[in-house]
């Protein structure tokens, strides 16, 4: 039946004013955005914390900072301070890491942008402890850590950039930038800068020479106001505010955090399985290797323990907390609690806390915080896989009564891995450059884009 001009008419007016809903619903969804930014935008400022806010923050349990006025002009601009803070991807990271991560926590608490540079090449430059085939991988497994440190704390890593070495160190603007580094810097000097950093052999590679002049160049291609550290690396925060000006670059400020002692005293070693706890290890593995800690009664100096919770627990538990606490508890006594370490240093020299009363309460207090990094590594398969291709397992051994078999690129016939996860044998070479020189690795080089 044909429709009445009425009812024409009709469905022209609710055709019109479906028209103006639709527009109405979007101009209401556009100023609620507006008002949500607007709130967003308050709430920021208002938790922006003060200019000498961020400063303590940034400087707190710092062992040494260089040319702080560079670091206190960028923030008088009113701007992110940029810090980067580069770590080569070679062995498995280990608890030890906790103590940069929690100073980046810092920084991202206090305001900065912070760029973490996975330093790929860098790890294949440092004497060969990353073969060249498996540094793509254990980029990828670090970010995967690191990430998992921050949520453990509940850091959000809004502010945090991860960036790839090969990304932009094998581009031809970087390369020749770091040629006119060599034709400024001596042997003697860039030997120098390294000594700390770079494994010393006898004949060492040049490569070793190389590594201190792109840790200093790399300030200038990140992009960054600061740069930050271990104080091992010293030499090489020098070696970069003396030679960028030389080639036509700004001074950077520098940022060091003390060298933190392992469990048996001295540094703490991803080659020594003894001296750190890995992050995945198991409650019953971390309970073990604390109990054969060393730290002796009254004895404050290289005591791992008490640095752990200095650099580690106490800044842990107030980034997650809000309140910086630790806890030690004892059988038929009040526990004792500790907001500070100088009452701890004073409490273990006068063996009022004990290495008996001490390692339990490091234990717990680590076993806790490891829990949801484990929990995250156990959740993804992605995570999982990773692993897997970053640190294949040693090939098992061969059966007698079977010819031993080529187990892949990955596990050559003579090759033996080290806990550092570097490899040792008559096919090292092969595993650490590849069949081609490492050619083919080189071009696949780079993190697929997340």
């Amino acid at each position: 039946m044909a429709a009445t001009a009425d009812q024409k008419a009709l469905r022209t007016e609710i055709a019109g004013l479906e028209i103006q809903i639709t527009e109405l619903q979007s101009r209401l969804q556009d100023a609620k955005t507006r008002l949500a930014q607007s709130e967003s935008r308050v709430i920021d400022e208002a938790a922006k914390p003060s200019m000498d806010e961020q400063l303590a923050l940034i400087k707190v349990n710092l062992q040494e900072v260089l040319n702080p006025e560079i670091m206190e002009a960028a923030l008088k601009k009113d701007e992110p301070l940029k810090i980067y803070w580069g770590t080569a991807t070679t062995g498995r990271p280990h608890c030890g890491y906790f103590v940069p991560v929690l100073k980046i926590a810092q920084f991202l608490q206090a305001g900065c942008r912070v760029k973490i540079l996975l330093a790929d090449i860098h790890g294949f430059l440092d004497n060969l402890k990353a073969p060249i085939e498996l540094v793509k991988f254990r980029a990828e497994y670090y970010r995967f850590v690191i990430t998992a440190l921050l949520h453990a704390v509940n850091v959000s890593t809004d502010k945090l950039e991860f960036v790839l070495g090969s990304s932009f160190e094998l581009k031809p603007d970087y390369f020749m930038d770091l040629l006119r580094l060599t034709s400024i810097v001596s042997e003697h000097d860039a030997k120098r800068a390294g000594a700390e950093v770079v494994k010393q052999t006898e004949n060492a590679p040049l490569s070793g020479l190389i590594y201190p002049l792109m840790q200093s160049l790399d300030e200038q291609y990140l992009d960054v106001d600061v740069q930050f550290g271990g104080v091992d690396q010293r030499k090489i925060f020098a070696l970069a505010k003396e030679v960028l000006p030389k080639i036509g670059y700004k001074e950077r400020a520098h940022l060091m955090n003390p060298m933190v002692p392992g469990l048996q005293g001295g540094k703490m070693s991803a080659s020594d399985p003894d001296s750190k706890i890995d992050l995945l290890d198991t409650a019953e593995l971390v309970k073990k290797k604390l109990k054969k800690s060393f730290a002796p009664p009254k004895q404050v100096e290289e005591n791992g323990l008490l640095s752990f919770v200095e650099y580690v627990l106490l800044p842990a538990s107030a980034l997650k907390h809000k309140t910086q606490k630790f806890v030690v508890e004892r059988r038929d006594e009040e526990p004792l609690v500790y907001t500070d370490i100088a009452q701890m240093h004073k409490d273990y020299t006068d063996d009022v806390l004990t290495p008996q009363l001490l390692k339990p309460a490091v234990t717990d207090a680590l076993i806790a915080l490891l829990e949801p990094i484990q929990a995250e590594f156990q959740a993804s398969q992605e995570w999982k896989d990773i692993e897997t291709k970053a640190y294949p397992p040693p090939p098992a051994p061969p059966k007698k009564e079977k010819k031993k078999k080529d187990k892949g690129i990955f596990h050559p016939k003579k090759v033996e891995a080290k806990p550092d996860g570097h490899v040792e044998g008559a096919d090292k070479a092969e595993v650490d450059v590849g069949k081609d020189g490492g050619a083919q690795a080189i071009e696949k080089l780079g993190l697929e884009d997340k």
